[in-house]
């Protein structure tokens, strides 16, 4: 199921990380996806019950092609 927030929520919501940049909702893998990626990072965020769990703790670290995570081993 697609994540279905107000545009002008999702307009102000940023990644809890140093970058704050915007976020996407879906996932790269998967535009349909409850949940929200950060543009800049690429970190996951999961959307629970329509509401974006936006914790560093609670993202899921981007991978390179090669399954590794993008931040090192």
């Amino acid at each position: 199921m697609a994540v279905t927030l107000d545009a002008q929520l999702l307009e102000i919501l940023a990644c809890p990380s140093p970058d704050h940049a915007p976020l996407r909702t879906g996932t790269p893998a998967d535009p349909e996806a409850d949940a929200l990626t950060c543009t800049e990072c690429g970190r996951v965020y999961p959307v629970r019950d329509g509401i974006p769990v936006l914790l560093l703790d609670e993202a899921t670290e981007p991978t390179t092609p090669d399954g590794a995570h993008a931040d090192g081993p």
